[in-house]
């Protein structure tokens, strides 16, 4: 008989003992894991609540930055020449794309030249920060624009909507004076930490624009404003739901920035230069005012905004004519014999007679070389008058040592030369003027203790307005003014309000430390130039404007040694062609100042200032009623009512003694050699 295999306890209580430990021992861990949970719910529920639920909707909102509308710059009249215009344009969000090179292939198709820009996309993107747009292309058209919206949904993280771009609508007749705006750079970033500040977050935004050059560079804070931001809610995929409208802040735009600058006269100063290279200023003498600061030739700053392509840029660097370079302030030039009204304030100062005669024999002699005279012939016997009306050289030789070196900078200075101003630009240069210290400063370094003394030879060029004399637009603008002017020593203004608030006129300065009748002296001179039919711009200075008349004086400067004009020699070999003026001559209102950079002489430079002070005085309402004012009627005698029987003609009158009586009262001005 087979048996079955059986289990024995040798406890019964044996069997149940264990099933309660294991029964104890789970139930106890489960027991504590309960408790543990239930713990951990109720400081999450109630203790963290708050934070949490900061979190929640820190998640699900997001913060974008919004540039601020940036102030626009107007000119003296109120007419816009930098403002803002709507903009179509399409952007793209990083965090909300999948796959950013399957996107950016997508809208290829759609937009077939952001292929060309590729690589500069995706590494603004991959710089931006996070859930901030960034723009692809903009200016879309209008069927571009409908385009992109068309295909929007099948476009993760694509978006297309209308900004504020800005705007030049005069396109480069302000070029260098108001400049222009451009994306942020890492020098611009690198530029404020060194100056300690701290580097505002709207830098970093792809939209965001910061002046470059000119009033826009200069003002930028103020131009710039307040950034906001768009308080957003996105759903788990980043894509925007909603909006909270209290939790956004709205962008404070920039102020508003009035110039000087007369637009139709800056815009005729441009249009008389034509493919010339140079600059041109306006001011008024009686405030300093800057109605005209253009330089030659210009520039589209509507390019600069969305980017230059690197072709147009290097052709305007490798130019001759340099289109970026602003002429006015930063390009410096020899005066040429603009600067003789100088050297004969200085003579004056010296004590010397104006009546004194020199004779030009065309040449003057001094050591063993003979300096030349623009007229080979001579002048002949020349005073003062004579000497600034036809430009004579001569005069000028013989006389300047009279002065020396040092008064004549010293006048030169006076006159506004050697200098910057501080009038909202930057990148002047002050020119150079010589002297006993500059020559001593200049050559230091040189071992040989003649290089650093200044010799009376050396006067001579200087006093003609050659030799290391360099002096820009701006300055020959200034001295003009002051001549003009007779007693300030006026300051150029450019910028006329920011935000409303009015900068301080030009006129508030010290006298000029001349005499009265000095001053009478160079501009009866000046006056001859443009108005004796002698004078070296009469030809060239007639405004055709009724009785208003100019003063001025022309300038021919050596680029190469010798003088070379005509359009068959090399462009850059050629003279340089300066003017400088002042109108009406009898009530000055305007100066002038005309550089063209070899423009092969004076002539030239004052055709130009003639149109542009025409435009000047047209725009002037006293001007205006004086051009428009009737000549006096011609004084007749009273008139008898003919005899109708008288059949012969009436006997000749007898002839009339002239008066010998002078007659008294106020007297028109006319300058000593001046037209009739």
């Amino acid at each position: 008989m087979s048996s079955e295999p059986s289990i024995f306890f040798s406890d019964v209580n044996e069997r149940q003992g264990s099933f309660l430990r294991r029964t104890f021992l789970l139930g106890g861990a489960t027991a504590l894991g309960l408790l543990a949970l239930g713990g951990r719910l109720g400081q999450l529920q109630v203790v963290q609540a708050g934070e949490y639920a900061t979190l929640a909707v820190n998640n699900q909102f997001n913060f974008r930055l919004i540039p601020p509308p940036r102030g626009r710059i107007l000119d003296r009249d109120g007419l816009v020449i930098a403002g803002n215009r709507p903009s179509f344009r399409v952007m793209v969000v990083r965090d909300e794309t999948r796959d950013l090179d399957q996107t950016l292939d997508l809208l290829g198709r759609l937009l077939p030249d952001t292929l060309e820009r590729r690589r500069a996309i995706v590494r603004d993107v991959n710089a931006a920060p996070r859930f901030v747009p960034v723009p692809v292309k903009s200016d879309l058209t209008w069927d571009e624009f409908a385009r992109v919206n068309l295909y929007a949904n099948e476009l993760p993280g694509v978006m297309a909507d209308m900004n504020e771009a800005r705007y030049y609508p005069h396109g480069g007749v302000f070029s260098h004076t108001v400049g222009y705006v451009a994306k942020v750079s890492d020098r611009d970033v690198a530029a404020v930490r060194e100056r300690g500040e701290a580097v505002s977050t709207l830098m970093y935004h792809p939209g965001f624009r910061i002046g470059r050059q000119g009033i826009e560079r200069t003002l930028d804070p103020d131009l710039r404003g307040t950034e906001g931001g768009q308080r957003v809610e996105v759903d788990a995929r980043g894509r925007i739901v909603g909006e909270d409208v209290e939790g956004s802040v709205a962008p404070t735009p920039g102020k508003d920035v009035v110039l000087t600058l007369d637009t139709d006269v800056q815009s005729r100063a441009l249009e008389v230069f034509g493919e010339e290279s140079g600059g041109c200023v306006v001011m008024d003498i009686r405030n300093g005012d800057v109605l005209c600061m253009m330089s030659a030739p210009a520039f589209d700053p509507n390019l600069f905004v969305s980017g230059v392509p690197g072709s147009v840029y290097r052709a305007w660097a490798d130019y001759e004519r340099r289109p970026l370079l602003d002429k006015t302030i930063y390009g410096t030039f020899p005066p040429g014999s603009t600067f003789k009204m100088t050297t004969a304030l200085a003579l004056l100062d010296a004590g010397v007679d104006p009546t004194e005669r020199v004779t030009c024999t065309g040449g003057y002699r001094f050591g063993n070389r003979t300096f030349r005279c623009h007229k080979a012939s001579g002048h002949g016997p020349q005073t003062m008058h004579d000497a600034i009306k036809n430009s004579c050289n001569v005069y000028f030789y013989s006389m300047c040592n009279r002065a020396g070196i040092d008064r004549i900078a010293r006048t030169a200075e006076a006159l506004g030369f050697h200098r910057t101003y501080d009038f909202g630009l930057t990148g002047q240069r002050e020119g150079t003027m010589p002297s006993t210290e500059w020559k001593r400063h200049a050559f230091r370094n040189n071992p040989n203790p003649d290089a650093r003394t200044w010799y009376p030879g050396e006067t001579l060029s200087v006093a003609i307005g050659q030799g290391a004399t360099e002096v820009s637009a701006l300055q020959l603008a200034v001295m003009t003014a002051r001549i003009a002017n007779g007693r300030k020593a006026i300051e150029p203004r450019l910028i006329k309000s920011v935000g409303g608030v009015d900068r301080p006129s030009g006129a508030a300065v010290p006298d000029l430390p001349f005499s009265v009748q000095h001053l009478d002296i160079v501009r009866a001179g000046m006056a001859a130039v443009a108005n004796d039919v002698t004078g070296t711009a009469y030809r060239v200075s007639q405004l055709g404007l009724g009785d208003i008349q100019m003063a001025g004086k022309t300038g021919t400067a050596q680029a190469r040694s010798g003088l070379r004009r005509g359009t068959t020699v090399e462009w850059a070999s050629r003279d340089h062609g300066l003017f400088v003026a002042f109108a009406p001559h009898d009530a000055p209102r305007y100066a002038i100042a005309v550089v063209v950079q070899h423009g092969g002489g004076s002539r030239v430079a004052a055709e130009k200032a003639r149109e542009v002070m025409r435009v000047t005085l047209l725009k002037d309402p006293d001007m205006r009623t004086r051009i428009e004012r009737p000549p006096p009627p011609e004084p007749v005698g009273p008139v008898e009512e003919e005899d109708p029987a008288a059949i012969a003609p009436p006997a000749p009158a007898p002839p009339q003694p002239r008066p010998t009586s002078v007659p008294t009262g106020p007297q028109p001005y006319l300058p000593e050699g001046g037209a009739q």
